[in-house]
């Protein structure tokens, strides 16, 4: 949401003693005055030492820790890849279809794990409308089932592998916020959701597994994207990796920026392409939100600016839903508009958007003053940089190199390095105890 730092990756730490998280504001007080390179989706640091030269064609890539390529731009070739060649190395439990593709109705042939993920047309689709929002569990599954697929041509970022022995991190193929959305209500004569039943029949498995025990969990990484998915189980799974939207309703021993993954939602609206987009003379209005403006867990905020701005001439603040026609006006109302209020966010948006303290937002007039103070230089500056990200924001299958799920898989192999690490600091403690 508007907030403003300057056009630079280098963000002092103290920004973070702050942060709105679905419009709650979480203290972090341990927080020392110093800066940060803040790598995209990931809350840590990013391990990279050099650059490889454009050559043939190929798009600049960085070198990891690890000494393998990192996407820097999504326009580099793709290619099939080895187990060596991947940046990552993920180990995924074949779990019964009813964790994943048989919420959505598949049903495979007799001991048939997985949808075949060689035609796109076959494969089972995701619900549409908000569900689709938090539906990074499918495109991560699907990726990795296509990373063994030789007819599938997709980045080389994550690879799956047989053996847990040679995984960077275990995969856990739970649809938990399809689960939420759609299983969490009880029906009929059920005295246990199939969300909680689920839940716990996943705890079970998993806490039996040598892959498990092996390090308590920590090596593993689970898509709890929706706020309220997996609400009965994350205490016992908790050691895991998280895949999130944010941080707003899990407590920090739970969930933290030192060991979990924020994810970008998967938008409902329709991409402009980059030739269509309107310049900063043909958007007539100034600040454009349509949504829900009542929230709970900490959504004053968005009620404050409603009231503050709902009745200005060149805002657009409105109530919507996705029925009837609410996604094609939400499209046509931001195409038009030079600013979008985004209003839960701890991605670093800082060359693309503008930045405003909480405090600030709701006092009278000041989010107004501050965007028509700003020219149609610095806001085609930003314009332009967001048309070259946006592909990062994009889920698809096949994916593609830097998409919403390349980046993810990148973001973990960044965490990957530091899991190892506190594991083998543990290791050390324990050996020295004994």
């Amino acid at each position: 949401f508007l907030l403003q730092f300057g056009n630079t990756s280098l963000i002092p730490r103290s920004v973070f003693k702050l942060i709105l998280l679905n419009g709650t504001s979480v203290y972090l007080p341990n927080l020392k005055s110093e800066q940060i390179k803040l790598p995209f989706l990931s809350s840590e640091s990013s391990q990279v030492d050099a650059q490889i030269p454009l050559r043939n064609g190929q798009s600049s890539c960085q070198i990891s820790s690890s000494g393998k390529k990192m996407c820097a731009s999504w326009q580099q070739n793709l290619k099939s890849c080895d187990t060596s060649e991947a940046l990552l190395r993920v180990y995924m439990y074949d779990l019964p279809s009813e964790f994943h593709f048989g919420l959505l109705g598949w049903k495979g042939k007799a001991n048939q794990m997985w949808p075949d993920v060689n035609d796109p047309s076959i494969i089972p689709l995701y619900p549409g409308g908000l569900n689709l929002q938090h539906s990074m569990e499918y495109w991560l599954t699907l990726d990795l089932l296509s990373s063994n697929t030789p007819n599938v041509v997709r980045p080389c970022s994550a690879i799956r592998v047989k053996n847990s022995s040679q995984a960077d991190i275990i995969f856990v193929p739970f649809f938990a916020s399809l689960s939420y959305n759609r299983h969490s209500k009880l029906r009929g004569k059920e005295k246990v959701s199939v969300n909680k039943m689920l839940q716990n029949k996943l705890v079970q498995f998993l806490i039996t597994q040598d892959e498990w025990k092996r390090f308590g969990g920590k090596d593993h990484l689970i898509v709890a994207h929706h706020p309220n998915s997996m609400l009965d189980a994350r205490g016992e799974l908790g050691s895991a990796m998280f895949v999130l939207a944010d941080f707003g309703r899990y407590p920090t021993e739970i969930a933290n920026l030192e060991k979990d993954i924020i994810a970008p939602y998967r938008h409902v609206v329709r991409s402009i392409p980059s030739t269509d987009s309107a310049p900063f003379d043909k958007r007539p209005i100034l600040v454009y939100f349509q949504g829900a403006i009542y929230r709970k867990d900490g959504g004053a905020i968005r009620q404050e600016l409603y009231y503050l701005l709902k009745d200005e001439k060149d805002v657009h603040f409105a109530f919507g839903t996705i029925q009837g026609n609410g996604v094609n006006q939400a499209g046509q109302g931001m195409t038009s508009s030079k600013f979008c209020l985004n209003i839960a966010d701890v991605i670093d948006y800082t060359e693309f958007c503008i930045f405003v303290r909480a405090s600030d937002a709701v006092k009278n007039g000041y989010v107004l003053k501050l965007l028509r103070g700003i020219k149609r230089e610095q806001w085609t500056k930003k314009w332009e940089k967001l048309k070259e990200i946006v592909r990062h924001f994009q889920y698809q299958y096949p994916s593609l190199p830097c998409d919403a799920v390349d980046m993810i898989w990148e973001a973990v192999a960044r965490k990957v390095s530091s899991v190892q690490f506190r594991i083998h600091r543990e290791n050390r403690y324990r050996r020295s105890g004994r």
